[in-house]
């Protein structure tokens, strides 16, 4: 890619994609803080490049050429933040702003070798899929912890919407990737939950923070 403003406007647009599927100018100036003249001027050159379908008052689409274009500077940000954790002792909720600076980085070389040194790892700190060298991702089917009802089990598996303070919060908790969770009890009015889990007591868990935790269901 020739600049790091379109190598974000193609990761936005492959994020948004994943969360909503139609994108319109407006949702992609409002993701990136940018005008829509300004959205509008960009998303033409991403046309003429080959890496958007752009029609006037249509959904923004990807074209294939675009989403593995997206799908790679993805991968170099969450390979990235993987090493900053694994090797580098940094914590989960410190390495996003360091992988946006990483990811624009051009050398196929320096990101092999991260993939190499972590052991081909499919998810990043977060539980986010990371995409192999040909740009495919490996989706798994989690659910999040809003689902799961009174008595059932599950394991946190990876987080949506994962802000910094999010990640600090989890920290002050102890959760974290893996963590075994069973559910006491589910309040009929705000559909938060009691929930346990390791050797800590019982503690009561918001609605958005449950929907913020995707797990997989125990046996």
């Amino acid at each position: 890619m020739p600049s790091i403003t379109k190598e974000n406007y193609l990761k936005a647009l492959y994020l948004l994609a994943d969360k909503q599927g139609k994108i319109s100018l407006t949702q992609l100036g409002n993701t990136l803080a940018v005008s829509i003249p300004t959205v509008n001027s960009m998303v033409k050159k991403l046309k003429e490049a080959g890496l958007v379908v752009y029609k006037k008052y249509r959904p923004l689409q990807l074209t294939a050429k675009g989403k593995k274009t997206a799908s790679l500077i993805i991968r170099k940000h969450r390979l990235t933040e993987m090493f900053l954790v694994e090797k580098m002792g940094f914590g989960w909720e410190e390495v996003h702003v360091i992988a946006e600076e990483v990811e624009h980085i051009n050398s196929a070389k320096l990101f092999d070798r991260m993939d190499d040194m972590l052991g081909y790892p499919t998810v990043d700190p977060h539980g986010s899929p990371i995409p192999n060298k040909n740009g495919e991702v490996v989706l798994k089917e989690y659910q999040p912890l809003s689902q799961i009802p009174e008595g059932g089990k599950a394991r946190l598996c990876a987080l949506t919407r994962s802000s910094s303070q999010f990640l600090v919060f989890l920290n002050q908790k102890d959760l974290k990737l893996g963590t075994e969770l069973s559910v006491h009890s589910v309040e009929p009015f705000d559909q938060s939950r009691e929930v346990s889990y390791g050797k800590h007591a019982p503690i009561t868990l918001s609605r958005e923070v449950c929907e913020r935790l995707l797990v997989e269901i125990l046996d």
